[in-house]
């Protein structure tokens, strides 16, 4: 019988699963940057939308459909969530979210060293050194989340129909 369905082929590795130890390394990691992010002065919110927008440039899904939930209970709207992607072309956003969000967006894509000098500079005139490097870290712990998931396939289920 040459039935290919199920095979290992097909069927991607939870690499967070096949590797606990280097998982839980990654979530240790996550919470001391969560927890330089509040040392900081950042607000649950702005590393909500920093988390966002990394994973919109990635295009995680899994993590989308976490840090939009994660987003709306730290209070953000639907509104901005919708129009995320092109802050630049509103006024939702504050100068010191642009400049986070920038910073992220340059943390995720730093071969392009021109935006990420621009990106620098509108960072140090809104916000301070703690608050760039807390930046920095939350951009860089959501990109590794990011590859995780994408390269994990982690599935986004229907909430009424996912089994926790």
């Amino acid at each position: 019988m040459n039935d290919t369905a199920g095979t290992t082929e097909d069927r991607r590795v939870y690499v967070d699963k096949q590797s606990p130890k280097a998982y839980h390394a990654l979530v240790q990691t996550a919470e001391a940057v969560r927890a330089t992010a509040a040392d900081a002065g950042l607000d649950r919110l702005l590393v909500e939308l920093v988390n966002l927008r990394v994973s919109q440039i990635n295009g995680c899904a899994y993590c989308l459909d976490v840090h939009t939930r994660a987003a709306l209970r730290a209070g953000e709207t639907h509104r901005r969530l919708g129009v995320l992607a092109a802050r630049r072309d509103t006024a939702l956003f504050t100068a010191r979210e642009r400049a986070a969000l920038g910073l992220a967006e340059a943390t995720t894509a730093p071969s392009d060293a021109l935006a990420q000098e621009r990106a620098y500079a509108v960072a140090r005139a809104s916000l301070t050194d703690d608050e760039i490097s807390a930046v920095v870290w939350v951009a860089i712990t959501i990109n590794a989340f990011n590859r995780v998931s994408i390269l994990s396939k982690h599935p986004v289920r229907d909430a009424t129909t996912s089994v926790s």
